[in-house]
């Protein structure tokens, strides 16, 4: 993409970001008809997690890469997508500090700032379906899960989402979570035999001598698998149990029907999650994150679910496109 912005292209400007909980990901659009010019991307950007002046520089970081010198003046519109935010409510105090930090960081790179429009990164990945809907449902499905019904585009009911401790059921965590667990279980007696038992103690640095195998695992090797598997989890943030999902999905290839079990018991605890918002058949659902999408692991499991409630699947990446093309109705003035 050109950064000679002045020969390319006479027209106006917007700007889409999403800033989600690893990474905040900025496009540089044409107000006419959204086609794309200029992209950036910096750090996290949950608009709850984040300190406003730290997100606040990571926002003029990736604003800036997405936007030259000479086209910040022509821009009309900006719509940001956050974690932690929504457009329901601007008293919310997620998006009070996200139109804070994308205020200040508009005015420090010159770029006007009179028409923003702050969403959350949910309503602007479901914004970034084709046709850009305005009512529907949005499931998220990667380190954590939630499941919303969208109207107007504004969240008016959400189910899950609840974090790790008390929620995201058939989340990313969850699946990662239950794969230790079942690892220890078949190492205390209490459950079936599953490759996953050395696949996650390799992963935690067990000693070879002490994996299972495919002969007898002593009680002394039972012991001493639960006691490095043990204290390697309990020294990291829980929420770090996510990276032991593509185990599952492994396994699950392998046929280990413990694997496959867990991976089944996601996709009914998201079903229940898209179903407690009472869908109406035929109704809109688009979904994002690693689990769905062409290569996710959940994405034919629970097409077939939604499919008895009469639901089909819209898998969109991210909300780039969506905060575009809500920047873009922004400047058209239908800023609802």
């Amino acid at each position: 993409m050109s950064n000679d912005l002045n020969q390319e292209f006479a027209g106006d400007f917007v700007v889409g970001l999403d800033a989600g909980g690893t990474r905040t990901r900025v496009v540089l659009a044409a107000a006419e008809d959204g086609r794309p010019f200029g992209e950036g991307a910096a750090g996290p950007g949950n608009a709850l997690t984040v300190p406003v002046p730290r997100l606040t520089d990571h926002l003029v970081e990736a604003i800036g890469q997405a936007v030259p010198a000479a086209a910040r003046a022509r821009v009309v519109a900006v719509s940001g997508g956050f974690a932690g935010a929504t457009a329901a409510s601007t008293e919310e105090p997620g998006h009070v500090n996200a139109r804070a930090a994308l205020t200040d960081a508009l005015h420090h790179l010159g770029i006007p700032a009179d028409r923003i429009r702050i969403c959350s990164d949910i309503e602007a990945a479901f914004a970034s379906a084709p046709g850009t809907p305005a009512d529907g449902l949005a499931l998220v499905a990667g380190t954590g899960a939630v499941a919303l019904r969208i109207t107007d585009r504004r969240t008016t009911t959400s189910v899950d989402g609840d974090g790790w401790l008390l929620g995201d059921d058939g989340s990313g965590f969850w699946i990662g979570r239950s794969a230790v667990r079942a690892a220890l279980r078949m190492a205390d007696g209490r459950g079936p035999t599953t490759v996953l038992a050395g696949s996650v103690g390799r992963a935690l640095g067990v000693p070879d001598e002490v994996l299972p195998g495919y002969g007898d695992w002593s009680r002394a090797d039972r012991e001493a698998y639960r006691m490095h598997v043990l204290p390697a989890v309990m020294a990291e943030l829980p929420i770090r149990l996510a990276r032991f999902a593509p185990l599952v999905v492994e396994a699950a290839g392998e046929k280990d029907t413990v694997a496959e079990g867990i991976l089944n018991e996601a996709a009914d605890q998201l079903t229940d999650t898209v179903a407690a918002l009472e869908p109406g058949p035929g109704e809109r659902i688009v979904a994002t994150g690693g689990l769905l999408g062409p290569e996710g692991p959940l994405t034919t499991p629970l097409t077939a679910r939604l499919h008895t409630l009469g639901l089909t699947l819209d898998w969109v990446p991210d909300g780039c496109r969506g905060a575009v093309a809500l920047a873009r109705l922004a400047y058209g003035g239908d800023d609802r």
